[in-house]
């Protein structure tokens, strides 16, 4: 996906506000915007062959068994219209329905 200067400046605001987004202490959140912003963490896939096409979040949770949940959250044309801080409220959003995810397995299906 090849990226206008005003998306760049875009995401480049995006990911200094995805790294004060404090959803739950057990989250990790990793940037991976090619080109703006890529964390060493977006190397490390546990999808093999991922191939993302846009930009996007990858969201990460480890529970106290040793288990591990990920999570990408792409961030494609339409939502990249958006503003920053209506971007910011769906990937909050997308974090928190990921969480609820991980609630429904881990003690849902006792």
């Amino acid at each position: 996906m090849t990226l206008s200067n005003e998306e760049i400046e875009k995401l480049k605001k995006l990911a200094k506000e995805v790294q004060d987004l404090m959803v739950d202490p057990d989250i990790d959140i990793e940037v991976c915007f090619d080109d703006v912003e890529k964390e060493e963490g977006c190397e490390v896939d546990l999808t093999p062959g991922y191939q993302p096409k846009y930009p996007y979040i990858k969201v990460i949770y480890k529970s106290g068994d040793g288990d591990v949940f990920e999570k990408k959250i792409e961030i494609s044309p339409d939502i990249l219209k958006k503003d920053v801080k209506e971007i910011k409220e769906f990937l909050t959003f997308a974090v928190e329905q990921f969480m609820e995810e991980i609630d429904s397995v881990e003690y849902g299906g006792e």
